[in-house]
């Protein structure tokens, strides 16, 4: 014989069940259309590819040039970052002109609209002396 309060409970676990399950469905829903990180992704992308390209004006002689940054890590070389700031972002990361060369640290930052603002790398190139003396948005620490 199943008591009247037994009935209740069980009732009462169904009706919770169904509206945790519920609550959870739309939570999810809502994160999965939500476009906003999506968007976020596509202009750290975006920030990311532009800071390829100015390092590689800056800083490529021959043309050959590895780079570690955020859509291209690689633990064993060193943490990177591309983070958004009050006026664009910051991106860092690693690049070596062979696999002879040593890796070299830089810090780029760039306006809202993925221009340079300043780039500041570690490395011994004569080159790369003369342009931190001529550009003063370049900088060269050893």
């Amino acid at each position: 014989m199943v008591t009247r309060t037994g009935i209740n409970h069980r009732v009462l676990r169904w009706i919770v069940a169904f509206g945790v399950g519920f609550a959870l469905a739309i939570l999810a829903f809502q994160r999965i259309s939500d476009p906003e990180p999506r968007l976020q992704r596509a202009r750290e992308e975006a920030a990311v590819l532009a800071a390829r390209d100015l390092l590689t004006v800056y800083v490529v002689q021959d043309g050959a040039l590895e780079i570690v940054d955020p859509l291209a890590t690689n633990r064993k070389v060193g943490k990177v970052y591309v983070y958004p700031n009050d006026h664009g972002w910051d991106v860092s990361g690693f690049y070596r002109r062979g696999p002879t060369d040593k890796w070299h640290p830089f810090l780029m930052n760039l306006d809202a609209g993925t221009r340079l603002v300043s780039l500041s790398v570690r490395d011994t190139d004569l080159r790369l002396q003369e342009v931190a003396a001529t550009d003063p948005k370049f900088s060269l620490t050893r």
